[in-house]
């Protein structure tokens, strides 16, 4: 991992500071629950409907498919292992770019139709499907070295909400470092950048989260403590940004190691103009360096619009700044204990201005 901000800003409040081990969410009082997407991470991936919003998300597919088509030259007569393949299109447009074999594996069962849509296409002499968790894989063994196969590309779509929801990097990694050809194995995509901006977000906030203050006259604010410690994934509109946006993240797919995959970083927003923050954001850009001319997406608000919308973490209280002041802190993100494939993230703020000073810290699960 890379840090932009590493040589700017003091370092970061140590990870189990900011976010202890086990400690359950909390941005106005602690709340516990165990609820988790285990049950039904594979089975939601089996059904058709969820790969149809990603095949028609043209900022994902088209990106994919012009990195991978325009760039025959890394692809051809090339060994490609595509992982999380889903209806298999990253293993087609290898295919299209002159692959010579591309092993493609999905633990759901939207592989059989991944396996019918390789057979319409006549790709089954190229695209070989394995249903089993990358863990579980075993390719072809070699003939020449007796070893599994190495290959020469890894292609994946492993991005989730916040970029790292669901834990899919980890299993790429895996497959880095097991099959990918040591010196001369690309990844597509190589880079990946999260970033950090707050937003004015007053009447979202006052319609869902201030709503279960009083419900027809009663008191339901149990139930906007949890609200507050699920971040919100939609669209943020640009104008709505009020700080400057900070890269407090960098991920590169071919060096980064597993245990990096729990960090702890420092950010720095600065406000554009005077008005109330009431949340803060996270985005990401991705970027396939490895191609005749890079290629890559953002999907920030200022950009266009993609399924993985924004993340929004909601304050514990609206900040007023003033034009120039500073939100400074620290944000850590770890893999939940009980299901990896969740996110337990803390978020550390100080904030001094002419109006009013805060700080806080305060926790919550993307699940």
């Amino acid at each position: 991992m890379e840090y932009p901000l590493g040589d700017r800003l003091p370092p970061p409040e140590p990870l189990e500071a900011v976010l202890p081990l086990g400690a359950p969410p909390g941005v106005c009082g602690d709340v516990d629950y165990e609820l988790t997407s285990s049950d039904y991470y594979f089975s939601s991936y089996s059904h058709f409907g969820i790969h149809e919003e990603m095949l028609k998300d043209d900022v994902r597919t088209s990106t994919y498919m012009h990195a991978i088509q325009d760039n025959p030259h890394l692809f051809r007569g090339k060994v490609v292992l595509d992982v999380g393949c889903g209806t298999g299109i990253l293993s087609l447009f290898a295919a299209r770019a002159g692959a010579a074999k591309v092993y493609a594996v999905e633990c759901s069962r939207i592989i059989e139709q991944a396996r019918a849509i390789v057979r319409l296409n006549h790709y089954e002499h190229v695209i070989e499907l394995f249903e089993c968790r990358v863990e579980e894989l075993q390719l072809p063994i070699d003939p020449q070295s007796g070893q599994e196969m190495q290959v020469d590309v890894i292609v994946s779509e492993w991005m989730g909400y916040f970029l790292f929801y669901e834990s899919m990097l980890e299993s790429v990694l895996y497959a880095r470092d097991k099959w990918l050809r040591p010196g001369t194995g690309l990844m597509f995509p190589d880079q990946a950048t999260l970033y950090l901006c707050a937003i004015e977000d007053a009447a979202y906030r006052r319609d869902k989260i201030d709503f279960w203050d009083s419900v027809y006259g009663f008191d339901f604010s149990c139930i906007k403590r949890i609200a507050l410690t699920e971040p919100l994934v939609d669209y943020v509109d640009a104008e709505q940004v009020n700080t400057t946006a900070c890269p407090i993240l960098r991920v590169d797919v071919g060096r980064v190691t597993r245990d990096a995959l729990d960090w702890s970083v420092r950010f720095r927003l600065t406000a554009t103009r005077n008005d109330f923050v009431h949340a803060l954001v996270a985005y990401f850009d991705i970027a396939f360096t490895h191609c005749h001319r890079p290629l890559g997406f953002s999907t920030g608000p200022a950009a266009k619009s993609s399924h993985w919308k924004q993340t929004v973490f909601y304050l514990d209280q609206a900040l007023i700044m003033n034009a120039g002041e500073a939100i400074e802190g620290t944000l850590a993100c770890r893999r939940n204990a009980s299901n990896p494939r969740d996110l337990d993230i803390g978020l550390s703020y100080r904030f001094r201005g002419k109006k009013m000073s805060a700080r806080n810290t305060l926790r919550y699960r993307l699940r």
